[in-house]
């Protein structure tokens, strides 16, 4: 599917808000509220576009662990497959020549994560090797940094949309109406305030209230979902860096500035820090690797691993094609 100007400028306003009023999004982007409508029913449609809502796993008191599988060729696909219809995984990606698959995983205690990561994941047939690393630390993605680095909106657009997002606050202790207001969200990031309150069985007030506190203490967020095949940066390649401790978070936050990274973090491993890399290319990613990467201070060691299919993003799992 190819995309305009105007697909990818109002891609980019729901990464900024993705709850953000057709209205409020047309005047920013200069069109009308229908045009708007019709571009995200359009993007919606073709699977090219989805706006989930998520939750932040370190305000609710969750692990979360990068794991990496290295497989027989025949069998990654069938195991990654499996891997991306269960409810605690994301991202699953096949990597490293379609050997070997990555993926998140998100678990209540490290006694549930080990559940999967020391009973199942061996046992299965044609797994080689299972390695898994835990999240320490998140320096850019998620909870309140949405990935809206590139696009074709000018500054004074992304602070305009910017204006209604709430503004950070305590995160709330969670009932069970917060609960359920999750739930929903984790299907349709932007489902009507009066849906979610009938759904809860509740007023709009409360729900446009309760919304409110979960965006700002951060339990809330609004991950856009853009199909692979849409990218302006299609390529997306995994990187593992070895690097000194005293260097360790001047390198996640140099990476967190970088308009190439969507994610980044510092792990448990041999590897302390893992960055998903977007880029146009092979071409593109070599000139980051050599120039941007290399000046970086304290790397030992760098790992890379091109992503050959991307089988779960978000809540979303894409068929084989």
């Amino acid at each position: 599917m190819e995309l305009d100007v105007l697909d990818r400028a109002l891609i980019q306003a729901l990464q900024i808000d993705g709850r953000a009023p057709f209205r409020r999004v047309a005047e920013v982007l200069g069109v009308s509220d229908q045009t708007v409508a019709r571009r995200y029913a359009r993007l919606r449609s073709v699977q090219a576009l989805r706006v989930i809502g998520a939750s932040d796993p370190v305000l609710l008191g969750e692990d979360q662990w990068m794991v990496r599988a290295r497989c027989a060729p025949d069998a990654a696909p069938e195991i990654a497959d499996a891997l991306a219809r269960r409810p605690d995984t994301s991202w699953v990606s096949l990597t490293s020549g379609g050997t070997e698959i990555t993926c998140s995983l998100r678990a209540p205690d490290t006694a549930a994560a080990g559940d999967l990561l020391l009973g199942r994941l061996p046992r299965t047939p044609r797994i080689l090797d299972v390695s898994a690393q835990q999240v320490l630390h998140v320096f850019y993605g998620g909870a309140r940094e949405p990935y809206a680095k590139v696009g074709p909106l000018a500054a004074e657009q992304v602070a305009a949309l910017s204006v209604a997002v709430p503004p950070p606050g305590e995160p709330p202790t969670l009932d069970d109406l917060d609960r359920r207001i999750l739930r929903l969200l984790r299907v349709d990031g932007r489902a009507p305030v009066e849906d979610v309150a009938r759904a809860c069985g509740t007023s709009a007030s409360t729900v446009r209230r309760r919304l409110a506190d979960l965006r700002a203490g951060g339990v809330l967020y609004l991950d856009v979902d853009v199909a692979p095949a849409v990218h302006d940066q299609p390529m997306r390649t995994m990187l593992h860096l070895t690097v000194l401790p005293r260097h360790l978070d001047e390198v996640g936050r140099a990476l967190a500035a970088h308009p190439e990274v969507p994610f980044a973090a510092a792990t448990t491993g041999r590897t302390n820090v893992y960055a998903s890399i977007a880029s146009a290319g092979p071409a593109a990613f070599y000139r980051y690797l050599t120039t941007t990467v290399a000046e970086l201070p304290g790397v030992t060691e760098v790992e890379s691993a091109p992503v050959i299919r991307t089988v779960k993003a978000a809540d979303t799992v894409y068929a084989a094609r």
